[in-house]
């Protein structure tokens, strides 16, 4: 590769590099090679680091004038909305910035799905990832909490209540997250100052994904992995760059459509009301984002279990490397998987809007045999499919379907020799 030869040409260059060689690594990234098929699925990791700065500089702007206590929070949000200096656009770009991330984020998990890039050898990047996904479901909840409106106060109530579930050390547990007996000050400065800082984690996290990921190099939409640098790869800069930076342009115009003129479309309207411990809303939910698993969490009739099967949904995922037998990677090639893959679509689209429904009657029966889908098609189907699933061949190359070649009959003439690639 190009880069490791690169040397700067300046004395200045020099020197700086010899001690920090942060310019060799500059070159790292320009020349980095990179599957010349990407599709636009791929442009959501630029789009997440994106959102990820955005939330953090828009953060930090309106923690220098929230106050964190439970008689002056409501308050402050008005003070932001109404008298800061573009306050009003700040907080929109934060809120809805944390659905705008959440969308890349689900966007980037199911093409990775699809695609299957948590396969060998990147199993540690998807388990970086699914770290990083869950800090932000805590850090997006904790965020929740801090406009201290009626929805963020019942809402804080409800979660921190099912830690209480668990044997022996519940309500210790509970009451160390409350700072008390109760929901009330000392939580929100908790929480105030977990949702400052796990971001900048998040971040660290998001760094170490990277550097993962350019050990075994970008999967790609065929799956196979490709020598570097070869005919099948180009440099990431300019080609990549400027397919993200259009990617990021059709995002942002997206984002902006939120901000300017539909900016709550996404909260609740209980949240614009301070809160108040003696009055429950009618309907308690969470941010769209974390529907899905509220859903599983309300289709337990046991509490316990309830919370056990809620973190059990994102553990499967963690272990999804493991689960899924088959050796072919994307779903191009594999008919079954691809038909179950879109269930499995239906089913998290179903969990989502069970989870914004009361939990009774139809809704609860259906919440529930979604529930059991969920976890049949990671712990049951997947392994299955990775031992009976009859394959499709696969091309050697990137460049040889595009060229009008054909697979190597040789290397995929049936099924046995084809789980052995």
């Amino acid at each position: 590769m190009s880069n490791t030869n690169y040397v700067p040409t300046s004395k200045i260059g020099k020197w700086f590099n010899d001690r920090l060689p942060l310019l060799t690594l500059s070159a790292h990234l320009q020349e980095y090679p990179t599957p010349k098929n990407l599709n636009y699925w791929w442009t959501f990791g630029g789009i997440l680091t994106f959102c990820l700065i955005t939330q953090i500089i828009t953060g930090v702007i309106l923690a220098m004038h929230y106050v964190a206590h439970a008689d002056l929070a409501f308050e402050s949000v008005e003070h932001i909305m109404r008298n800061v200096n573009y306050g009003w656009l700040i907080r929109y770009v934060h809120a809805n910035g944390a659905s705008m991330f959440f969308l890349a984020v689900y966007i980037h998990i199911f093409r990775a799905l699809y695609y299957g890039s948590y396969k060998s050898p990147r199993e540690v990047i998807w388990i970086i990832g699914m770290i990083i996904y869950f800090l932000m479901m805590m850090t997006a909840f904790m965020g929740y909490v801090l406009p201290w409106g009626q929805m963020s106060f019942w809402g804080a109530t409800v979660i921190t209540n099912l830690f209480s579930a668990i044997p022996f050390f519940g309500e210790s547990i509970t009451n160390w997250l409350w700072g008390g007996f109760a929901v009330d000050n000392p939580t929100l400065t908790r929480f105030f100052s977990l949702h400052y800082l796990l971001p900048f984690l998040i971040l660290g996290l998001v760094i170490l994904h990277i550097w993962a990921l350019h050990v075994p190099g970008n999967n790609n939409p065929i799956g196979i992995d490709v020598k570097k640098p070869s005919k099948d790869t180009v440099p990431f800069h300019p080609y990549i760059v400027i397919k993200d930076l259009f990617a990021l342009l059709i995002f942002l115009i997206i984002f902006a459509f939120f901000v300017f003129y539909s900016p709550n479309i996404l909260g609740h309207a209980d949240n614009y009301i301070e809160a108040n411990p003696l009055v429950t809303p009618a309907h308690i939910v969470p941010e769209w984002y974390l529907l899905p698993f509220y859903a599983i969490l309300r289709s337990i009739p046991d509490k316990l279990f309830g919370v056990i099967a809620m973190f059990a949904s994102i553990f499967v995922l963690v272990i999804l490397p493991w689960l899924d037998t088959s050796k072919v990677k994307s779903a191009i090639f594999r008919p079954l998987y691809k038909q179950f893959y879109w269930f499995l679509i239906i089913d998290v689209i179903v969990l989502g809007y069970m989870g914004a429904m009361p939990a009774e009657g139809v809704y609860l029966l259906i919440a529930r045999v979604a529930t059991a889908y969920y976890f049949m098609h990671f712990l049951v189907i997947l392994p299955y499919l990775g031992i009976k699933e009859k394959t499709l061949p696969i091309p050697l190359s990137i460049t040889e379907p595009v060229l009008g070649g054909s697979s190597n009959p040789s290397r995929v003439k049936n099924k046995t020799e084809l789980h052995n690639l």
